[in-house]
């Protein structure tokens, strides 16, 4: 398999999918393009009919966004063990990657993922309103799975959180308790780790993606 990612700095959809695809020790080819570069779009151009990022090849089958590529690889490889194992959980976690997948646009929009980055940022009442529904979501779960992932075991859902944790560290923001202990669950994970460590190797700028004031540590 080959799996076409951008910056990981920035490219948040592009970590859901190799964040799975790594947390369960499948092997496969990593190419990573750096975003909004004429390289970037020439390249995947060879391979895929949308370009974008991440896109998966599989023998003669092409796969592209995160989700779906999520769904493919927990269906052709991993035996259905990448969402939790009773039918209301699972019916539960997808409904909440739907949510990431097809919400969350203003806090998406206002504190692009940058790894490198420590910002402070005025957001906006419907940010505010997303950071509020990602803390409830967060603390709901711990309060059922404490000190754990969001089903207790890793899974889909867990994946596509991942860079909201991500840029909740890089903005600073204040979580309850709850919310908080989830995060450092998935700070804490070696494989996410190995992302962080890359994306502050990298020195690549994607300008879209700079928001906020820096802030002097």
């Amino acid at each position: 398999m080959e799996l076409f990612i951008g910056n990981k700095n920035y490219s948040s959809w592009s970590l859901r999918a190799w964040y799975l695809m790594s947390k369960f020790e499948l092997e496969f080819d990593e190419i990573q393009l750096v975003l909004d570069t004429p390289d970037f779009y020439s390249e995947l151009k060879k391979h895929f009919t949308v370009q974008k990022v991440p896109a998966l090849i599989d023998g003669d089958l092409q796969v592209w966004d995160s989700l779906a590529i999520c769904e493919y690889i927990n269906d052709a490889y991993l035996s259905q063990v990448a969402w939790p194992k009773y039918v209301t959980q699972r019916a539960t976690a997808r409904a909440l990657s739907a949510e990431m997948h097809s919400g969350f646009m203003a806090l998406r929009s206002e504190m692009p993922m940058n790894i490198r980055a420590k910002r402070k940022i005025t957001l906006s009442d419907d940010a505010k309103k997303d950071i509020a529904r990602i803390d409830n979501i967060f603390a709901k779960q711990q309060e059922i799975y404490p000190n754990q992932w969001m089903f207790g075991d890793f899974s889909i859902v867990d994946a596509m959180y991942a860079p909201i944790v991500l840029r909740l560290k890089t903005y600073q923001v204040t979580l309850s308790k709850a919310a908080n202990s989830y995060c450092q669950h998935v700070l804490a994970c070696p494989v996410l780790q190995s992302w962080i460590t890359q994306a502050l190797q990298e020195t690549d700028i994607v300008d879209a993606d700079e928001a906020g004031v820096d802030v002097k540590i």
